[in-house]
């Protein structure tokens, strides 16, 4: 299959989104008690070979990575970047001895606030006006993410959407920030 062309307004496009999404993450992860995370935070996305087909496949209503995919059945960019990345669960996989496949492995503490920072603002940047508190679990749910991650860590995840739901930022970023 022949690779799409990068036109400059996707460059663009993709660039500005980029942009907007390390900010909104980088305020939940100050406002999370973690600054460092979320000012280091998908340093990955500018590297060629996520920065290129982010641009190629840029479409403004959800990831590049899915473009890709309708294209290749499979994303080069998307297994760049969750192989760098912590804060996503894809990256805590490894293979079990006893059961010979690769299994979900206990994510620490700080990457899964990371998680929930990133999931929260990716609703944010994607969903725009139509964004409310309720979002980011809606899409957690849909995804099946929870049967795909650490039972653990998908306990953890869930508990934060749901609180992030009921309660709203405030109280939800008070309760990470008391979390050890």
């Amino acid at each position: 299959m022949k690779k799409q062309p990068i036109k400059l307004h996707n460059a663009w496009g993709h660039l500005r989104t980029v942009h907007r999404h390390r900010k909104e993450v980088m305020k939940n992860c100050f406002r999370a008690g973690i600054p460092l995370q979320g000012l280091l935070h998908d340093l990955s996305k500018y590297s060629p070979e996520e920065f290129i087909n982010g641009c190629r496949y840029f479409q403004g209503s959800r990831s590049p990575h899915e473009g890709e995919r309708d294209d290749y059945g499979y994303s080069l960019a998307w297994m760049h970047h969750k192989g760098r990345n912590k804060h996503h669960f894809e990256y805590w996989t490894d293979y079990n001895k006893v059961t010979r496949k690769m299994t979900p492995t206990k994510m620490p503490i700080k990457y899964v606030k990371e998680m929930f920072c990133d999931r929260m603002a990716a609703s944010k940047i994607y969903m725009k006006d139509s964004y409310t508190d309720a979002s980011p679990l809606g899409y957690f749910r849909k995804g099946n993410a929870a049967s795909r991650m650490h039972p653990e860590t998908a306990a953890i995840i869930e508990k934060l959407l749901v609180m992030l739901s009921e309660k709203g930022e405030e109280a939800t970023f008070a309760y990470i920030r008391r979390m050890k």
